[in-house]
This record gives C-alpha cells, structure tokens and sequence, in this order.
C-alpha cells in the first residue's frame, strides 16, 4: 500500500459497536470464567472486535448512535462535524438496478479484479433506508478513507491477510458480523448479490454536509471548458458513459451499455462527474480466482476532467496526504467548484 505520513492520524480504528451482544462469543473474546457476572459478559460482547460475511440475516433492532468526532477545519481549529457512512456497493450486471444510490453524497468508481468496476458511496446529508447491494473491501479503500473523520465503512467481508490492515485504520468497520442487526439478505437477487444494509442501524441520523471533508467545493462554474454531449470511462470489463440532460440539468449514467436507474427505475444523473487519471497498480492481493487486485493511488496530483453543465473541464487534481481532501483547481491555479447535487468520482487509469 502507498504510504502516508503517519503523524496525522486520528484515532485508530475500531469494529462497530453493536447496540446489544447475542449469540456465541466472537474474535477475540472469551467466555466469562469463574466469578465473571452475566453483565461483565454482556460488555465484553459489545465491545467484540469481528470481521468477515455472514450468509444469512439477523433479527431486528432499534439501532444505535455513533459518538461525533473533531476535525481540524481550513483553519486549523477543531471542529465537531461527524461520521460519514461508506458503503461498498456491487456493480456487476447481477448487482443490478442498486438501492439507495441516489441518496449518496459521493460516488466513487473503481477498478477491481478481471477489470470489473465497484462503488463507494458516502452519505452525509442524507440516510436512505435501505443500501446494497453490500459487498467488499479493497486495500485501497483505506487510503480513500483516510479523508474522512473516523468514517463508518460498511462491507461484507475482505481478505483475511487485509483485516489486520483494516482494524488499524481510523475507521469504524460495520460487517454483518459487527452489526448483524444492520444486514438483511433479500429475495430478489441471487447470493452474494443480496445484502442490504439499514443506514439508520448504524448512524442515527445523517451527519450533515460538515463531515463531507473531501476538499470539494460548490459553486458556479468555472470560466470556459469544452462543450460535451457525452464521455465514456472504459475500464478492462466495464464501461460508464455519462450523457448531458438539459432538461434534468445532470449526466445520465450509462453503465456496461444499460441504463443505470434507481431500484424504482428513475435513472441516475448526478449533476457533477469528475474523471480523474490516477495511478492504477496491482497490489498483493487477489481473488479466489488468482485475479490480481488493482490499487488505486488517490494521494498524490494529475489531471482530471470536470463535466458539469454541459461541459468538460480539463483541470489539476492535488492531495498532499491521505488525511488531505483532494483540491481541483484550473491549470493557473483557480480553485474549480462542482454543482450542487451528487459527485460520482471516476478513477481512470494515468494515461
């Protein structure tokens, strides 16, 4: 993995905290000996540290809260902001139509193994009742993540050797595992492509557009660009082409040739698309296939394409460090803003 400088960090990671502990002790906890109480018990199976998928649901729950962490603003100064939630969404044609997608804030777009594609959503100002489907992590989602105050990260499972990875980040993992109360499976798609999480069973309520700490700005758009009805982002085994509505003043998402819409069947147009050329390496991992996992380099600088409006702007791309939002700025300099709305972040390979 690329490295950062380590000084910056926050506090390290932890697995979700579940509102209750049920069933039989998980990693790293053991049963009650001798005089140990049923309460004493009862705490240690709450503050359980697991990881991995489960194949099957849990029984419902009331939820719980998440404690509010501080961030240092542009100024330096602490700020209390919040927990994003980050989901890692399935994107294969099985996948197909996602729930929940349209209420994220961000969507990030990567390469994974066989050149597949796969999601980041991140919520802030909004929790949909329903997101999925979940699947899981990858050695570069934890640098994407560093951005974000101690985000919430929801994912079925990983590798076995990149848990220890994830347990160290600063981050709050949420398996099915450590919030089985959160997870269902549902009936109309065929496993793994049927897990489905309850946002409100992890965040009480949405953080709010503070936590979104990704160095993104709003705002009119910058001076010239290159008029643009449609761009296409091919990667080895996928394909998004993002069309320009005038009328729903977005980009309609193609996504392997189909339409990409909501479970609900509304197609997806967020107003901003940022194609950004980025390192894309092999890391040590791979699938059970013996597929190479792709590592996506998010620190560092390059170019990038911002699409709004009807048009393309050719900019720079900058972040210092992992804990560093990325900047986009023209090529003298000028801070570039994105409409309001949602971003989906497109990480193409440096050409």
């Amino acid at each position: 993995m690329a490295t950062v400088d380590g000084a910056t960090r926050r506090r390290p990671g932890r697995r979700f905290r579940a509102s209750r502990g049920r069933g039989p002790a998980r990693r790293g906890v053991h049963p009650g000996r001798g005089t140990a109480t049923a309460s004493a018990l009862a705490a240690a199976l709450a503050l359980t540290l697991a990881a991995g998928c489960t194949n099957g649901p849990a029984p419902a729950d009331d939820g719980r809260g998440t404690d509010r962490p501080a961030s240092r603003t542009d100024t330096g100064t602490a700020a209390a902001v919040g927990q994003v939630l980050a989901v890692k969404i399935d994107n294969v044609r099985a996948a197909r139509p996602q729930t929940g997608l349209d209420a994220a804030d961000i969507v990030y777009v990567e390469q994974v193994e066989g050149g597949l594609s796969r999601l980041m959503a991140v919520y802030a100002t909004r929790l949909p009742k329903t997101v999925g489907p979940v699947r899981s992590a990858r050695e570069s989602d934890l640098e994407l993540l560093r951005q974000f105050d101690r985000p919430a990260l929801a994912f079925s499972g990983a590798q076995g050797k990149l848990l220890p990875l994830i347990d160290k980040e600063p981050l709050e993992a949420v398996t099915p595992q450590d919030a089985e109360d959160a997870y269902y499976r549902g009936t109309e798609k065929a496993s793994p492509h049927n897990l489905y999480l309850r946002p409100h069973r992890v965040l009480p309520s949405a953080p709010g557009e503070a936590a979104l700490t990704t160095g993104f700005r709003h705002g009119p758009a910058p001076d010239g660009g290159t008029p643009m009805r449609s761009r296409t982002v091919r990667y080895p085994s996928a394909r998004f082409t993002f069309t320009w509505s005038p009328e729903r003043r977005g980009w309609e998402i193609t996504t392997d040739g189909a339409p990409t819409v909501t479970a609900d069947g509304r197609r997806l147009a967020p107003p901003t698309v940022v194609v950004q050329y980025v390192d894309v390496r092999r890391s040590g991992y791979h699938d059970v296939l013996g597929n190479p996992t792709p590592y996506t380099e998010t620190v560092g600088s390059g170019t990038a394409e911002v699409l709004r409006d009807g048009r393309s702007h050719d900019v720079r791309w900058l972040r210092p460090t992992a804990t560093d939002g990325t900047r986009f700025t023209t090529r003298d300099g000028t801070p570039v803003a994105f409409a309001e709305g949602q971003v989906w972040v497109v990480f193409a390979q440096r050409p």
